[in-house]
């Protein structure tokens, strides 16, 4: 499953430069699939819609730092854990119930993600 951020964030920063996918974003800032990833072109979401690497999404969250699903990969392939919640002074890295994905699946992602 991806991680989340909840909304107990103190919006240090210290979770942003762990993340090997570039998956963690400062609220109110868009994102895009290529955001420090090799991914170009076209690329399908999680939820199976189709978006051009390039293209640039609205923020998840607009007042704390917030994670990417489609972007997130529990660290698996770099790291024996998610780094997010290893640096987190407060621990609200946690994982999304809404997100489950085997440890397959985390590493596909990563794979198409670091091409």
């Amino acid at each position: 499953m991806a991680i989340m951020i909840t909304d107990e964030c103190i919006n240090c920063g210290a979770c942003e430069p762990e993340c090997p996918n570039n998956a963690i974003y400062e609220g109110g800032v868009e994102w895009a699939l290529e955001d420090g990833t090799t991914v170009k072109g076209s690329v399908a979401l999680l939820d199976g819609t189709l978006a051009d690497a390039s293209e640039r999404f609205a923020p998840i969250q607009e007042d704390y730092y917030y994670i990417v699903p489609d972007k997130c990969t529990e660290c698996m392939g770099f790291h024996e854990e998610p780094q997010c919640a290893a640096v987190c002074p407060v621990d609200c890295c946690v994982p999304d119930p809404d997100r489950r994905e085997t440890e397959e699946e985390l590493l596909a992602k990563k794979a198409k993600l670091h091409i």
